[in-house]
């Protein structure tokens, strides 16, 4: 807050809260493969039909689940595929969680994104969910650019003008080159900040 008068004003204007851990890293991997390309909004909706299609999220039952259960939940083609994936590497014991507490942000993406259906913006979730790593920066995430894009206009627009709300669909562009300079200023917290830009597009916490 002191490093950027803009994001402290955002911080404020969000109120209490936090980032709440959860420690079952197939749960958090569940949720990010959910909540891949679709609003907060869409993924809670979708997740809790799932969970309530499984009774209990844990990787042996939802391996086992039909697939037109899943799509009954609002879950696409690929993404029942990827589910099912990740829960049989579970159920089967092919993944190992406990060794990603060990390694470094870079060590962590790479081991996960070998995995099908689990990409870089998955991954840095769920760095940021699961291992609570204070320093991450998801530059993929549509979120996180729109946030940017809303409270740092570029030069000669004025915050809050009709050009600096456009959507930041119109600027990606440059937009990931402009959020990796300004989170200069964010370090060693760039995941506090993605997470208080987030919850200023949308006062519901994002919650993997």
């Amino acid at each position: 807050m002191r490093r950027d008068r803009v994001l402290g004003a955002v911080i404020r204007g969000c109120g209490p809260g936090a980032l709440v851990p959860r420690g079952d890293p197939f749960l958090t991997l569940a949720r990010s493969v959910v909540g891949q390309q679709i609003s907060v909004a869409a993924a809670q909706t979708i997740w809790g039909r799932f969970e309530a299609a499984c009774g209990r999220v844990e990787p042996g039952r939802v391996s086992r689940m039909r697939v037109a259960t899943l799509a009954r939940c609002g879950l696409s083609t690929r993404k029942v595929d990827y589910l099912r994936g990740l829960a049989a590497g579970f159920h089967r014991g092919d993944i190992d969680p406990a060794r990603w507490q060990s390694m470094d942000d870079e060590s962590v993406i790479a081991d996960l994104t070998r995995l099908r259906g689990i990409g870089r913006w998955t991954a840095e979730m769920f760095l940021i969910f699961n291992l609570q790593r204070p320093d991450v920066l998801p530059l993929d995430d549509i979120g996180l650019l729109r946030a940017v894009a809303r409270h740092y206009p570029p030069e000669g627009l004025a915050p809050g003008s009709e050009r600096a709300q456009e959507p930041a669909a119109h600027r990606h562009r440059d937009s990931r080159a402009r959020v990796q300079v300004l989170a200069e200023r964010w370090r060693p917290w760039r995941s506090v900040a993605t997470w208080y830009l987030w919850r200023s597009l949308d006062p519901l916490p994002v919650d993997y």
